[in-house]
Order: C-alpha cells, then structure tokens, then sequence
C-alpha cells in the first residue's frame, strides 16, 4: 500500500536544520505522528515528497524556507510600548524576558504570538515571524504504517 490523497500515515522523522543539523523536531519511534494527506494540513513540499511512499520506505529531503514557512518578515518584528503589558497599571517585569512567547492580540481581533527579544525600559521588542521562518528544513524518517480511509 502506498501513501496517497486521504491516506493516514504515521511517520517516525527528525526535523533538523539544512544549514546547520540543528534538531528542531524529533518523533520517538513508539509515538509516531500519523498525518492525513490531501486535506490542505501539512506543508505542500512535505507532501509532495511523502505521497506515493509505502511502509518500511526511508525518506532525506530538504523543504526551502521559501517552501515551508516563508523568508523572516522584517516587517513582522517592531517595538511595543511597554504600557502595552499593564494590568491595573502594573507590568510584570518577569513575564517580559527575552526568550519568552507572549500571545497578542491586534486591532482587528486576530491572535498572534510573538517572541520577546529584547526589553527597553519603555518598549518591547516582539518577534511575530513564525519560528520556522527563514529556515531550510531537512526532514529524515521512515514511513511506518498507512491507514487507508
């Protein structure tokens, strides 16, 4: 059987890096992901490389970043007032360190989250590129088993 428009297949694959091997996202084999194909969900290039595989087939490629999440978005990075961050007039400085996830919401109702990158006495510097963003991804793994619907 191989793998096709509204199959589920459950895959053991590591994420990594195409620059610099860096691991991003590893499946342990005894909690594979299954993934429903053809239903818009996954990335097209993922898609594309995984349909027409069967169970045991091994799979290495390489999704561009232009392909997966998009280029970094300069445009998607810019300053908040720190004001922003008040509840009952108090900003918990605790909360506001780099590194952390914050989510958002914008002037039209829209959730985002953004990543605090740096903090200013009187503004935040806030990240909303998708992590992924502007990152080569190398997928390696296994097809372990396809479920037809």
């Amino acid at each position: 059987m191989l793998i096709k428009s509204d199959s589920i297949a459950g895959i053991s694959y590591v994420l990594t890096s195409a620059k610099n091997g860096e691991i991003l996202e590893k499946t342990p084999t005894d909690r594979i992901m299954k993934f429903k194909f053809g239903i818009g969900e996954l990335l097209p290039k993922f898609e594309e490389n995984i349909i027409g595989l069967g169970e045991g087939d091994r799979f290495d490629f390489v999704i561009s970043s232009e392909d997966a999440y998009g280029p970094v978005d300069p445009y998607a990075i810019f300053d908040i007032p720190i004001d922003t961050f008040e509840v009952d007039g108090q900003v918990d400085h605790e909360m506001l360190q780099s590194g952390n996830q914050i989510p958002m919401t914008d002037n039209q109702g829209n959730k985002h989250l953004g990543l605090i990158t740096h903090v200013m006495d009187k503004a935040v510097t806030m990240n909303f590129n998708h992590p992924l963003a502007g990152v080569d991804l190398r997928f390696t793994g296994e097809v372990i088993e396809i479920i037809e619907q």
